[in-house]
């Protein structure tokens, strides 16, 4: 007869389960004397899709990204820190992929255009052509007068043409040219729609995805950091901290006055970011 632990001191030891996400901001917000109405009115997610979350139903939210967003809106709402959740959400799912750069995606591609050899034939025929039209035009405006051959009526083009400066009387007065812009963006594309964004102050969660869903940025950005998003169609933007942000859309400063702490989910297209 041995004398030792009995079989039951035996079995290994098993952890103790962690709480599941929603449980944690259920709780949260229970201890925190709120309702779910109350979360959805402060965070602007909607009441099915908090209701859910607190179930551990991430489906409602339109993909991981949106889900990681809720989660940190949720959680600061009720106040607790979103990133322990948020890490949790990411190793139940198989570990959350590395943000793509934002900035070489959308650099514009140069490509040195090979060197060609001069088409002798065709700079032949544009040189025929010319000095046709010429002796044309001549024949067609002396022929009403006989002193005129061989002379080129001066007009405000051949004013022009001669390098005087000289703006002829009775002219249309020439309409100035544009101004450019003082934007930074100004010359955004046309057919493309370009978002900036700075942070101004303190610093802010951001999350940008393209019009079919590829997920173009999804991270913290410090004070002073900036980020110019590009897509063919739209971007879509979810902000965590709105009010310290300095947007511009497609060349055009955003005004809207966003509060500190507020979390904004917006969409831009092509153009005039406030038509329509």
């Amino acid at each position: 007869m041995s004398i030792g632990n009995s079989p039951e001191d035996d079995r290994p030891s098993t952890p103790e389960e962690r709480p599941s996400i929603g449980r944690v901001l259920q709780q949260a917000r229970l201890a925190a004397g709120l309702t779910v109405d109350d979360i959805s009115a402060t965070t602007r997610v909607r009441v099915p899709i908090v209701t859910a979350i607190e179930h551990d139903d991430f489906t409602r939210s339109g993909g991981d990204v949106y889900a990681r967003g809720h989660i940190r809106m949720i959680a600061g709402a009720v106040g607790l820190d979103p990133e322990p959740l948020v890490g949790q959400y990411d190793s139940e799912r198989g570990g959350r992929p590395a943000p793509t750069p934002a900035a070489p995606l959308f650099e514009a591609e140069r490509i040195r255009p090979e060197p060609r050899r001069p088409n002798w034939t065709a700079a032949m025929v544009a040189a025929i052509v010319a000095v046709v039209g010429f002796v044309g035009f001549t024949l067609f405006n002396g022929g009403d007068d006989g002193a005129g051959q061989g002379q080129v009526a001066k007009g405000p083009q051949a004013e022009r043409s001669a390098g005087t400066g000289t703006k002829p009387s009775g002219g249309p007065a020439e309409k100035p040219g544009p101004v450019p812009s003082d934007s930074a963006i100004a010359a955004a594309p046309a057919d493309k729609v370009t978002v900036k964004l700075t942070v101004l102050k303190n610093k802010s969660w951001i999350s940008a995805e393209a019009a079919n869903g590829r997920k173009i940025f999804d991270g913290t950005l410090a004070k002073g950091d900036t980020r110019t998003f590009q897509d063919d169609r739209r971007i879509d933007l979810i902000l965590g901290n709105a009010g310290a942000i300095e947007l511009y859309v497609n060349g055009k400063k955003i005004e809207d006055e966003f509060k500190q702490g507020q979390v904004e989910r917006l969409s831009y297209t092509k153009g005039d970011p406030e038509a329509g």
